[in-house]
């Protein structure tokens, strides 16, 4: 079994910066992907990115390309993702995930709310 606990939502103005931590525990993740997704009220719970938990490969949605950063400690126990210049559309509630795949994850966090003013 894994937990993942996220943290570090919060209210951020456009332009600024704000950073999400995933605490993770439990079984080993070495074999897993890690990854962050949201959901904004009223729609589907979309990607964000992800990572794998020995790996260094990332990759992005095309709409936080260039903005937003995931990364992993090297003790492979906290996922974080370095929101800069977010949006208001970037507004949700994100989580964080972990799984076999992007589209396999299997544990999944409460999720953070983040909110983003103009």
């Amino acid at each position: 079994q894994v937990q993942l606990v996220e943290s570090g939502g919060g209210l951020v103005q456009a332009g600024g910066s704000l950073r999400l931590s995933c605490a993770a525990s439990g079984r080993s993740l070495s074999d897993y992907v890690a990854g962050w997704f949201r959901q904004a009220p009223g729609k589907e719970r979309e990607f964000v990115a992800a990572i794998p938990w020995t790996g260094y490969t990332t990759s992005y949605a095309d709409s936080v390309k260039g903005r937003f950063t995931i990364s992993r400690d090297n003790a492979m126990t906290t996922l974080y993702l370095q929101m800069n210049s977010p949006k208001p559309e970037d507004t949700a509630v994100y989580y964080c995930a972990a799984g076999i795949s992007r589209k396999g994850m299997r544990y999944w966090g409460q999720g953070t709310q983040v909110t983003v003013s103009s």
